[in-house]
């Protein structure tokens, strides 16, 4: 069995090549918008096979992230690109403002989406966004792509690129990569904690979190190096009722010190190191369970995606394994979300979503 961990760069290129593929189109039936604008949208009879992000709005509706963006309003599918005004295929995540307006996160951009129209936001930098590092309750935060040095922050007028303050573990992974052909600051993943705190994973430094002061670094070799050489990255991370964070991996949990604002003479977070689920059946206890995504549902559970081997629910006493079936192929999962109903659902890179029933996980079908 092949491990998640090693097929770091596959799941890049991966992720790239499955918005060339080609959907199954059904009729070129297309969404009326109501002010005269170009309508929008095409309904076509499936998803396509590389999913990366799933959401739900507040009116119910889904949206699944493939080659664009799909809606499902529980009747019929719409497919959206670049023809209708969205700036990008590849789909990084999905947000939505109090105000109902969705944001769409891609490798080219942001786009905002008010039922009727896409528009891209202008991003700004450079010297227009310094002492932009604010953290506001209804702030929106993106990544548009991989090789940014920050995340870029949205007020609800602006979109700003900010920068990461150094952190020292740049010294020795310039060292060890003087050519290095990414940046090791570029973010992966972003989660906003239960504290309204935002964390920020990154490619090969580690994770930050941002508490509305300064940024605080946090570094642990498992986290981000492979055990057999390699950089995973920070891919998903997750704060229990506990208080406690999960980080990429089932072997450890982190309590974060309450006190971090106190550590000003540091750009290193304070936290403590603790054991995780201990050993999974079926899993080499001396190999650590790396997981892609993670979410809860309604009952408090953890559910933890790899990348090729399955799904792991944790309830807090034990571990549940679920292997996700495909009589055609190997399901590669990359995407994990609870809608607001609290049912879990699961994206993969080439075998559709998937939704769980109360015992398995069946294929998303409209």
């Amino acid at each position: 069995m092949r491990h998640p961990i090693r097929l770091a760069l596959l799941i890049v290129f991966l992720f790239i090549a499955v918005f060339s593929s080609c959907n199954g189109q059904a009729n070129s039936v297309r969404e009326a918008s109501n002010n005269g604008l170009k309508s929008l949208g095409e309904v076509v009879s499936k998803l396509p096979e590389g999913i990366t992000t799933i959401f739900q709005d507040a009116g119910g509706n889904y949206w699944f992230g493939g080659d664009g963006i799909y809606k499902f309003d529980g009747k019929q599918l719409t497919h959206y690109n670049q023809q209708d005004g969205l700036c990008g295929l590849s789909i990084l995540g999905i947000q939505q403002d109090q105000f109902g307006l969705l944001y769409f996160d891609t490798t080219e951009g942001i786009s905002k989406f008010d039922g009727t129209r896409f528009t891209t936001l202008e991003i700004v930098s450079g010297d227009a966004a310094e002492g932009q590092w604010k953290l506001n309750q209804d702030d929106l935060w993106f990544r548009a792509g991989w090789d940014r040095s920050g995340p870029l922050r949205y007020d609800g007028t602006t979109l700003y690129a900010l920068e990461f303050p150094h952190t020292k573990q740049a010294e020795p992974f310039f060292a060890a990569y003087p050519n290095a052909s990414y940046n090791p600051y570029g973010v992966y993943s972003i989660y906003k904690d239960r504290a309204g705190k935002m964390w920020f994973g990154t490619s090969s430094l580690g994770l930050c979190m941002y508490d509305g002061e300064r940024v605080y670094w946090m570094f642990e070799d498992e986290l981000t190096n492979t055990p057999d050489g390699g950089s995973f990255g920070i891919r998903s991370m997750f704060q229990d009722a506990n208080e406690s964070f999960w980080i990429c991996n089932t072997h450890f949990r982190y309590q974060v010190s309450a006190q971090i604002t106190g550590a000003k003479e540091s750009e290193e977070l304070v936290y403590t190191k603790g054991e995780g689920v201990g050993e999974i059946a079926g899993h080499n206890p001396e190999d650590p369970l790396y997981f892609m995504a993670i979410s809860e549902d309604k009952n408090g559970d953890l559910w933890m995606v790899t990348y090729d081997d399955g799904v792991s629910r944790y309830t807090g006493t034990e571990i549940l394994r679920y292997q996700i079936e495909n009589s055609q192929t190997e399901v590669l999962l990359f995407t994990c979300y609870t809608d607001n109903e609290g049912v879990v659902w699961l994206g993969s890179h080439n075998a559709g979503a998937w939704s769980f029933n109360g015992e398995e996980f069946v294929k998303f079908e409209p």
